[in-house]
């Protein structure tokens, strides 16, 4: 089954539930559920990709491109900056680094480092930092603290999902 593009996604923001607990052990887990995944899986199989879609090394190296993005984005929401920081839509850093050259141990381990930096950032949260918003750059809706993890944690889930279709 064909999964929607991420930047086709839609997105309900202004969640005031208290799901932080939720999302944090979510985030927490994902490099886990890459490890789990990818135990045992060949070279050849890591590099493969379809058609013009990233390898499963690629998409892995686009998760760890990103965090520094996510860690700046809880920054700026906690600053009260008026709107998130912009990305590269393109992608160019993923793109441009060749993360098939890379061992799948380094990358995974790049990941679980730079993703504990963010938990490490996330456990430091108080409770009124949650609900704390900022305007998302390309959807152009306000985002709160827990809408932006819960969005990390579905891009997250988008890359996992599409690892799972690689290796299937």
């Amino acid at each position: 089954m064909q999964q929607e593009k991420w930047f086709e996604r839609q997105f309900q923001f202004g969640n005031t539930q208290q799901i932080f607990p939720a999302i944090l052990e979510r985030l927490s887990g994902t490099s886990i559920r890459l490890i789990d995944k990818l135990i045992g899986v060949s070279e050849h199989v890591l590099m493969l990709s379809e058609g013009n879609t990233w390898s499963i090394k690629e998409n892995i190296g686009h998760l760890i491109d990103l965090e520094p993005l996510w860690q700046g984005r809880i920054e700026d929401i906690l600053s009260g900056q008026a709107e998130l920081r912009l990305t590269d839509l393109n992608n160019s850093q993923t793109h441009l680094a060749n993360h098939n050259a890379t061992s799948i141990d380094e990358l995974l381990g790049s990941f679980k480092k730079c993703r504990l930096e963010t938990i490490q950032m996330l456990q430091a949260l108080q409770p009124e930092n949650l609900l704390q918003s900022a305007l998302h750059p390309r959807l152009k809706i306000p985002m709160n603290m827990q809408d932006h993890l819960l969005f990390v944690a579905d891009h997250d889930d988008h890359h996992l999902a599409r690892i799972s279709q690689l290796l299937h």
